[in-house]
């Protein structure tokens, strides 16, 4: 009998989803897994100030295993102004959700890729233009570069 390494991991890993979250001053990003946590996709993208209320209402439905927030930096490896937002919204994420952890991803250059990419993709110039999308696809990316740093 030949066991996989996806039968492997189906049985030894949590079926809970990972959560990633582009958080902005203004909207946020969110993209989710699989349950088996092997694909990534763009979930929405919600007001800032109505994420926490998004994802008590999201959690009271889905399994998250983990959430994965973007870590703003500069070029030099260096925290951004922005960071010290995201550093709130982690202390709100581990008062509201204490049981679920909270994991850090250099998000430099998110933007910029989730904006060539639509641009590959073909989609029409008003479509890349909404700051929504930009936020949904980086929080995706933020999730595949956590999801490749675990294998």
């Amino acid at each position: 009998m030949r066991i996989s390494i996806l039968t492997i991991r189906i049985f030894t890993q949590k079926m809970g989803r990972l959560l990633g979250i582009d958080y902005g001053t203004k909207r946020v990003g969110l993209a989710t897994t699989d349950t088996l946590k092997l694909i990534a996709n763009t979930l929405t993208t919600v007001r800032t100030h109505d994420i926490l209320a998004f994802l008590k209402d999201y959690l009271s439905k889905e399994e998250v295993e983990c959430f994965v927030l973007g870590k703003p930096m500069r070029l030099d490896g260096s925290d951004s102004e922005s960071a010290v937002h995201v550093g709130k919204f982690v202390h709100l994420l581990h008062k509201h959700f204490p049981n679920i952890p909270v994991k850090m991803v250099d998000e430099r250059f998110t933007s910029a890729i989730a904006t060539r990419s639509m641009l590959e993709m073909g989609l029409k110039k008003k479509d890349r233009a909404k700051k929504s999308n930009i936020d949904q696809i980086s929080a995706v990316l933020i999730l595949q570069t956590y999801m490749q740093q675990q294998c």
